[in-house]
Parts: C-alpha cells; sequence; structure tokens
C-alpha cells in the first residue's frame, strides 16, 4: 500500500480516496466499470465522523458494515480490527482532521450478471473528506412521504433510490428531511432515524427489516435509559408522531436534533428540558471520544 507522511507537507492530502490499497485525491482515484456497485449497487457501507484526527465509534461502526456483508452473502478478506487500523492511518494522512470517514465493501469485478460472480473478492472502497458533525441543537422541519423501499432495510446496503428520491422531495420543499411510514406506521427516515417522545417515554420503531438500526438510534436509546427515561422499540403512527411530545431525529451526523415541523405542522416542542439533557449527554459523549491527544 502507497505510503504517505502526514509531517511531510507535499504529501498532505487534503481529501483521500481509497481502492483496494490504491489512495489519492477522491477527484483523481477511479474505479473499473466492471464493479458490481456501478451496475447493480451490489455493496453495502457505513459512515461515521472523526474529530482531532480520532474517529467516533469506528469499532462500532467497522461491526456494523460486517452484519450487512454477512446478510448479502459478502465476505471481505480484510479482518475486522484490519480495517480499523487501515482507516485510522489514513486519517492520519489528511491535512484536517475533522473528516467524514465513509467506507464501503462491494461483491467484486466481473462481467454484468444477475448471479453472484465465482472466484472474486470483495473490493473495499474508503472516502474521507473534510464535514463536521450536525449542530445538536438546531431544529429541523421535515415532510413525511410513503415508504416505498424494500424489506431489506436493515442491511446498509448501497441502494439508495427510493431515499435519494425522498431527499430531492425534501429541497424542491425547503426542508431537512423526510419521515417514512408504511400505511400510516412510521419506519425511519430518508437517511436517519426518527424517535418521539410521549408521556415520559421514548418511543421507536423496533430494529427489524424495515429499519436500519443506527448507531445514533442506539446512543439515544442507552442515553435515555440512562437518565432512567423508559424506552419502548414498538411501531407507532404517523398520527401519534403529530401528537408527541418531541420528535427526535438520530443518524452518525445527526447525534439528537428535534423536529418541530412535519408537513407544515408544528409538532412537539413539549419536553424541551428532556431534550436538552439528552443532546447535551450525547454531544459531551462525542467530544470527550473525539479529544485532542
Amino acid at each position: 500500500m502507497q505510503t504517505l507522511d502526514r509531517k511531510d507537507p507535499s504529501q498532505i492530502m487534503k481529501t483521500l480516496g481509497y481502492y483496494n490499497g490504491k489512495i489519492d485525491e477522491l477527484d483523481r482515484i477511479s474505479v473499473p466499470m466492471l464493479d458490481r456497485a456501478s451496475y447493480f449497487g451490489d455493496g453495502v457501507y457505513d459512515v461515521t465522523y472523526s474529530r482531532n484526527y480520532r474517529i467516533y465509534m469506528l469499532e462500532e461502526h467497522v461491526e456494523r458494515i460486517f452484519q450487512s456483508a454477512n446478510l448479502l452473502k459478502i465476505y471481505p478478506t480484510i479482518k475486522h480490527e484490519e480495517l480499523c487500523e487501515l482507516i485510522n492511518t489514513l486519517v492520519q494522512k489528511l491535512d484536517c482532521g475533522d473528516l467524514w470517514v465513509y467506507f464501503q465493501f462491494s461483491r467484486g469485478t466481473d462481467f454484468r450478471n444477475h448471479a453472484f460472480p465465482q472466484n472474486t473478492e470483495p473490493n473495499l472502497w474508503i472516502m474521507l473528506r473534510p464535514a463536521q458533525i450536525k449542530d445538536t441543537y438546531k431544529t429541523l422541519r421535515c415532510i413525511s412521504r410513503p415508504d416505498t423501499r424494500a424489506l431489506h432495510c436493515n442491511i446498509k446496503s448501497l441502494n439508495l433510490l427510493p431515499s435519494v428520491l425522498a431527499t430531492q422531495e425534501c429541497v424542491e420543499a425547503g426542508v431537512d428531511e423526510c419521515i417514512l411510514h408504511r400505511d400510516g406506521i412510521v419506519t425511519e427516515c430518508a437517511h436517519s432515524n426518527v424517535s418521539i417522545l410521549k408521556n415520559g417515554e421514548l418511543l421507536t420503531h423496533p430494529a427489524d427489516r424495515k429499519i436500519l438500526a443506527g448507531t445514533g438510534r442506539a446512543h439515544l436509546i442507552k442515553c435515555c435509559q440512562s437518565f432512567g427515561i423508559p424506552v419502548k422499540e414498538c411501531e407507532y403512527t404517523l398520527s401519534d408522531l403529530m401528537d408527541a411530545d418531541e420528535v427526535l431525529l438520530t443518524s452518525a451526523s445527526a447525534l439528537c436534533m428535534r423536529i418541530v415541523e412535519v408537513d407544515g405542522i408544528a409538532v412537539g416542542s413539549r419536553a424541551t428540558d428532556t431534550v436538552k439533557k439528552l443532546q447535551d449527554a450525547l454531544l459531551q459523549d462525542f467530544l470527550t471520544q473525539t479529544e485532542r491527544v
């Protein structure tokens, strides 16, 4: 693998693309046309953030990408700890330590055929670019739309066209996110999880095939439990959400953000002290784990 020295100014990179051992700036890296990610979206991915060159919950995200890969019968040759070490090494090569950290496996490279290729190894992509997590305390406006995705939402796969279309609707409507529902049952958002606080409890959709159980969702659940807030992983309706005390969005980039409007109607804002307590705790966890060393 190419070796770069972050202490040498001539080798400092502003962005980084990695493909099976090749390293370059993102706008100069290329991948084969026959990579199955290119024509089938046949792969899985995960994403987190770094601050001060320290990656937040990297082991947790690496564990999840291997879980997703296993569900799709993709078997990487690299091991968990080797991937963690590689990503940590690559992060050190950037001229900024606050980064969007993205990595994916595709099934391999072969001529287009729906059946799995034989005797090919998965391809590893890694992308790094300067970025920071979102402002936890910023409030959000959303729209709601029917959830048209397939029943593999628990796999963090590359097949994101319905989420792309929902996100574009948000752009055109001038809002921040799209809340998805199946026959009135709220699942998640286009690229984040949504939970509600109602009557002193946190309600969040069960971690089944209809949602991706995000790391932000898991941290919110643990945080609620640490404060003695009961947690129910259960189905709830769009009507429940509209009448909730608070509506919360979580993701890798959004630790815990309040949704205050859905489809042009004001929602939540009835348990702001509780939300502030959760936001403070989750943000402090991120800051502590990414302190400069």
